[in-house]
């Protein structure tokens, strides 16, 4: 009797809350993040590169923005934090998640209590948290080596944006795996997708350099606005908080659209077979 009483009473043990699982996830992901070679070099060291080589050939001319002109060194620090922060929360994650999707790792997790929303937000939690050092390294090269600084009330405005761009970033790039169906073709179509904007949101050239309907172009695409975030933060002449309100709006919702396509059509099996 006792014994049937113990079974009876044993209940199935209690599966961690999604606030503890994410926080146990987002662990992983960082420390498989800093290790891995590769990634820590096309997030973190490509962009400082991108940086030295953009500020240093342009760094006689000027550009303009609202209140006057600016070295054109100081316009491409915020545009490469821009093009850091994609590459963390889109490049990096698409290639990844496609990885392990594919190689069967995430059909394995299946049978773990990690959900897709648990994954999908402590992937975007990563991509915030890279993003940060990242950008920290970038002010600091293009503070003392440029003279790029940010206007003291500006601060928040960028920490802001960035925090912004990188989780609607990561939705997007948890979103653009479901077009991906091979680890192989997922590099080459994020950089399909990716390069292109690049050049016409005004990241690799000038957008006071850019054919008007170019910009109109890339005004439907959120590259664009983070761009444009970006560079209100550090605009000198700004009195204001530094906040691109609408930029920031069109990015979140960029962002909340690619979550819902990330959580629909999230798959944990591999596609290409």
């Amino acid at each position: 009797m006792t014994r049937l009483t113990a079974r009876a009473t044993t209940q199935p043990a209690a599966v961690p809350r999604p606030a503890t699982l994410t926080a146990h996830q987002l662990r992983y992901d960082l420390l498989a993040f800093f290790r891995n070679g590769q990634a820590r070099f096309f997030t973190l060291a490509l962009p400082v590169a991108f940086l030295f080589i953009f500020a240093t050939v342009f760094q006689s001319k000027t550009v303009p923005v609202p209140g006057g002109l600016i070295h054109t060194s100081v316009y491409y620090v915020p545009g490469i934090i821009a093009l850091g922060v994609i590459s963390a929360a889109v490049s990096n994650l698409a290639v990844s998640v496609t990885a392990q999707r594919e190689s069967g790792i995430l059909k394995r997790r299946r049978a773990t209590p990690v959900s897709a929303g648990v994954l999908i937000s402590s992937r975007a939690l990563t991509a915030a948290a890279v993003s940060l050092v990242m950008t920290g390294v970038l002010v600091a090269i293009g503070w003392f080596a440029y003279s790029a600084r940010i206007p003291a009330g500006h601060v928040l405005a960028l920490v802001v944006t960035v925090l912004v761009g990188a989780a609607s970033f990561g939705c997007l790039g948890f979103a653009l795996t479901s077009l991906i169906r091979s680890a192989d073709s997922a590099q080459p179509i994020i950089a399909a997708v990716t390069l292109p904007l690049y050049f016409i949101s005004g990241i690799f050239v000038a957008s006071a350099l850019l054919p008007h309907w170019l910009l109109q172009i890339a005004g439907f695409f959120p590259i664009r606005h983070f761009e444009l975030a970006l560079l209100a933060a550090y605009d000198p002449y700004s009195s204001g908080s530094g906040f691109a309100g609408p930029d920031l709006l069109i990015m979140a919702a960029w962002g909340a659209a690619g979550l819902l396509i990330a959580i629909r059509r999230f798959r944990w099996t591999p596609q290409s077979r």
